[in-house]
């Protein structure tokens, strides 16, 4: 039967504090505690250890002396483990070797909701400050790139045109013939009972050239381009390929944000404008079927109800949709840690930044085109 494991701690007068271990440390059963211990190490000036009654050890051996040493570091008591067996001096250095990783172990995260306001704070205005950066950034390399300074793959340019625009077109299809048919079905049951099917073409007319053709467009667009940005930036940063990119003089925000930047910015307003047409025609698929109206008396009623000021307010919001797609993608893509997991919060950090911002901005968009009369 093995023995228990014994623990005694004298403090000599010259004040070497010895812990004598003895018995058998096995996991599962009892261990001492290391209260007295770290108690008397408050008037000690050095730690020493004897183990001659010690027997069979395990990792709880281990755990008890790397607290009871964790201690002594605290109160700055010099060690001396030349008295434990030398199997646990090499375990121990190996503990010692690396510095503990900030945050490694678990903490009580009772008592701490001011802090953890405190530091969601702090956060929330270091990412505004980075962000605002990127921004100006991002903006001085469009610069270059407008100015024909800019240092870019050509190749990547048109690659990312046809990724985030013809690429794109099936899911653009798919939503926006669908999101005018549900319109035009929504509208038309109501106008039914009064006698006025024809203004469904006004109501899908306006509503996909000012409203739901730019937004969609946007979102479609963040969940789909924006999200592999981030995922692509965030890659290249946990390879090192950004910081490889710095090293050899090149500017990261020229090579890999302003060709993503120009690609959106093209090929958004294009994508809005055929989501226009895509959303009408599944309106007319509606009122032709529903409401038993002609094709020539929707085109005629759509050509006077959408001038083309509403259409042109929905390319300029598309233009600028695609802008903030683009940074936000990018962004969180920069932002990304050296993580596998990392890249994966930063695609979905993007996802979410980028529809936030867009019906933000669509709400504001809204309001002054109110205050302007337009």
């Amino acid at each position: 039967m093995p023995d228990p494991a014994t623990v005694a701690s004298q403090l000599g007068a010259d004040g070497r504090l010895l812990v004598s271990l003895g018995g058998d440390w096995r996991l599962g059963a009892s261990v001492p505690s290391t209260d007295e211990a770290i108690a008397a190490l408050n008037s000690a000036r050095s730690l020493e250890f004897a183990s001659a009654g010690l027997g069979h050890w395990d990792s709880s051996l281990l755990t008890w002396l790397v607290k009871l040493l964790d201690a002594a570091k605290a109160a700055e008591t010099e060690v001396d483990p030349v008295g434990l067996p030398e199997g646990v001096r090499a375990l121990i250095r190996l503990a010692f070797a690396v510095e503990e990783r900030e945050g490694a172990r678990r903490e009580d995260k009772k008592d701490r909701f001011l802090v953890r306001i405190g530091n969601d704070a702090l956060e929330f205005v270091s990412d505004r400050r980075e962000a605002l950066a990127f921004i100006g950034g991002a903006a001085m390399a469009l610069g270059r790139f407008v100015t024909g300074r800019a240092r870019y793959q050509r190749s990547e340019l048109w690659q990312l045109i046809q990724d985030t625009g013809a690429s794109a077109f099936g899911i653009v299809t798919l939503i926006s013939f669908l999101i005018g048919m549900i319109m035009a079905f929504v509208g038309a049951v109501q106008l039914a009972q009064f006698g006025a099917g024809i203004y469904v073409a006004n109501l899908v007319g306006l509503a996909m050239a000012r409203e739901m053709g730019p937004m969609m467009t946007a979102i479609i667009m963040a969940g789909r381009t924006g999200a592999a940005f981030a995922a692509q930036l965030g890659t290249m940063r946990v390879n090192e390929e950004i910081d490889a990119l710095s090293t050899m003089g090149i500017d990261p925000m020229e090579f890999l944000v302003t060709p993503r930047m120009v690609a959106l910015m093209l090929m958004m307003p294009l994508l809005a404008l055929y989501s226009l047409v895509v959303g009408i025609f599944g309106g007319l698929v509606v009122g032709v079927g529903m409401l038993d109206l002609g094709v020539v008396e929707f085109i005629l009623q759509l050509q006077r109800s959408v001038p083309l000021t509403q259409v042109g307010i929905g390319i300029f919001k598309a233009l600028v949709f695609g802008i903030l797609v683009a940074i936000a993608g990018c962004l969180r893509g920069m932002q990304c840690g050296n993580s596998s997991q990392a890249v994966g919060l930063a695609a979905t950090s993007a996802v979410v930044t980028s529809i936030v911002l867009i019906i933000v901005t669509d709400g504001l968009f809204a309001v002054v085109l109110n205050v302007l009369g337009i």
